[in-house]
């Protein structure tokens, strides 16, 4: 659920009266809307009835602080993806790095400057929205895709990626926002790599061929996009040529661009020129009625996954 009708809605969890005015003074006169918990516990509550685009929350507060109430939050996956930004008086650097560690986008120091808080929400609604858009788009078209912290927990993913990790790992279940044990490890192995971007590892799949982890990028300060590949090349071709009507060769050129592999890659695998994939792929593009080859990947995922 989101605010009312397309407002922009921020949630503030303080338990000081006079911030919470002055919070809400603030936002209202940008045309923001304005929800106000005064307590961790309250704002869980809320939270099952509405979700914010925002939150701000105070760091220190009796009972349920921020950074507890933040862990809770971040461990639903119905709330995990709202950006939250600490509001702290604190300045010893640990209690900083304790709100990006519990999953806080950002922070601002009491006594709160009114235009830094501004901009730091309107950037994070934003950035918060693409991101949405984003993983949106990556269900629809079938991608298995996740998202992780740079300390490998799991952060969001895609309904084929959750089916995926499910089967090769039964009894894992999403809410735990972690990763399962055959996983975990990669995943760590991936990220403590200098350079990480575009790092690859591969487990095997009892019976079932193998998966390939890729890491498409880091991009937030501590999210890192990965993309899952099932690799059963001989299951798949089959599957491709059949249901596609295309030639061996082209079936196997599909594939590999469904893997998310550029041409040269593709060349390598295959032991045929550059030159000739791209042959290949203008007419898998007329074959499908495509013009791009993300719309052939797309087509390519739905097809083996029938």
């Amino acid at each position: 659920m989101q605010g009312p009708g397309r407002t922009d809605t921020v949630l503030v969890i303080d338990d000081e009266p006079d911030t919470l005015r002055m919070l809400t003074a603030v936002l209202e006169g940008a045309e923001i809307a304005v929800l106000v918990a005064t307590s961790g516990n309250n704002a869980l509550d809320l939270l099952t009835h509405i979700v914010p685009d925002l939150i701000l929350i105070d760091a220190v507060m009796p009972g349920l602080d921020g950074f507890e109430t933040t862990l809770r939050i971040k461990a639903n996956p119905a709330w995990a993806q709202v950006p939250i930004i600490f509001m702290t008086g604190l300045t010893e650097p640990e209690h900083v790095v304790e709100a990006f560690e519990v999953g806080g986008v950002d922070y601002v120091r009491k006594p709160v400057d009114h235009s830094e808080l501004l901009a730091r929400v309107r950037v994070h609604m934003a950035q918060g929205r693409a991101m949405t858009a984003s993983a949106a788009s990556l269900d629809a078209t079938g991608r298995q895709m996740l998202a992780t912290d740079r300390s490998g927990n799991l952060v969001w993913c895609t309904p084929g990626a959750e089916d995926t990790i499910a089967r090769i790992a039964p009894g894992w279940n999403r809410a735990e926002q972690s990763l399962p044990l055959s996983l975990r490890d990669p995943v760590a192995n991936l990220l403590a790599r200098e350079d990480f971007a575009g790092a690859t590892a591969r487990l095997d799949i009892r019976g079932a061929g193998s998966l390939e982890l890729v890491v498409v990028a880091q991009y937030r300060e501590n999210e890192v996009l990965i993309r899952l590949n099932e690799v059963n090349p001989d299951r798949d071709v089959a599957r491709l040529g059949e249901r596609l009507r295309l030639t061996q060769r082209e079936a196997e050129v599909l594939l590999w661009v469904s893997y998310g592999k550029a041409s040269n890659d593709i060349s390598l695998v295959l032991e045929i020129s550059p030159r000739t994939v791209q042959k290949h792929l203008e007419r898998i593009y007329e074959k499908l009625g495509v013009e791009t080859r993300s719309a052939a990947a797309a087509i390519a995922i739905r097809a083996i996954g029938q």
